[in-house]
């Protein structure tokens, strides 16, 4: 999982889902998990 101060790039990867959680975001892509990513 990877901590980035954007997700702006990974949002657009294909199978891309943007989640909020307990005040963090995260990006999940079930296609291709090396795109994990949360931020904050």
């Amino acid at each position: 999982m990877q901590v980035r101060n954007s997700l702006r790039s990974l949002k657009n990867m294909p199978g891309a889902q943007v989640v909020r959680r307990r005040g963090r975001t995260y990006v999940i892509n079930k296609k291709n998990p090396r795109y994990k990513a949360r931020q904050g």
